[in-house]
């Protein structure tokens, strides 16, 4: 995958969102009490399953599609050595996560950081990366066939980007989609949150989505 440009990854991708838009506004129906108005979430229906994956968490358990249920969640492709838009997404989401921490634990939105470098990202190293920001980050990672397949099913992409020249190899970046996967109670995909990214809307629709699953 690393030796593909990153542009004809993209392209793909960025038309399947589109398309996932526009069936939202075909299909999705108006706002109900199921179905609230949102701001920053664009959902689309039906919900898509995701298929069979098997992550590993900062504490060093799995994680599989079944710890996914049971709340709405917001996931996040990045890497720790990312020098602007992961640190300053995970900074928003920290803010979303704060507006939103009156709601029941058991029913409290979740944010899922997933580092898509691990030649260099060990799940502790993550799990100190995304608790800086909150503690109740998610933090996971996998080899990158399983971070491939993962991306993939959420329709986002990463890729390798090598190091400059003369710098040294470990000092590579890494691409991927700045977009964030939305995934429902069932743990299946149901919309995106795309940028800019504002943390009172994000949790607003966070909120309400939580709210109308009870």
């Amino acid at each position: 995958m690393f030796k593909r440009s990153t542009l004809n990854i993209l392209l793909p991708v960025l038309a399947a969102i589109l398309g996932l838009a526009v069936a939202w506004r075909w299909f999705g129906g108006e706002p109900s009490p199921e179905r609230p108005a949102l701001r920053a979430v664009t959902l689309f229906s039906p919900a898509r399953e995701i298929p069979s994956f098997s992550l590993r968490q900062s504490d060093g358990t799995p994680l599989i599609p079944g710890e996914l249920k049971g709340h709405w969640t917001l996931v996040f492709l990045g890497f720790t050595h990312c020098p602007d838009v992961c640190p300053t997404t995970l900074a928003q989401l920290a803010g979303a996560q704060k507006q939103w921490a009156q709601l029941p634990e058991a029913t409290r939105p979740r944010v899922l950081f997933v580092s898509v470098d691990p030649e260099r990202d060990t799940p502790d190293a993550i799990g100190e990366y995304a608790h800086g920001f909150h503690r109740d980050t998610l933090a996971a990672t996998a080899d990158v066939p399983a971070l491939e397949s993962f991306a993939k099913s959420l329709s986002m992409v990463f890729a390798k980007v090598p190091a400059p020249d003369g710098a040294p190899a470990d000092q590579y970046s890494m691409d991927h989609s700045a977009s964030m996967a939305v995934l429902d109670t069932q743990g299946r995909l149901s919309g995106f949150i795309t940028p800019p990214f504002d943390p009172k809307d994000i949790a607003a629709d966070m909120t309400a989505l939580s709210e109308a699953a009870k």
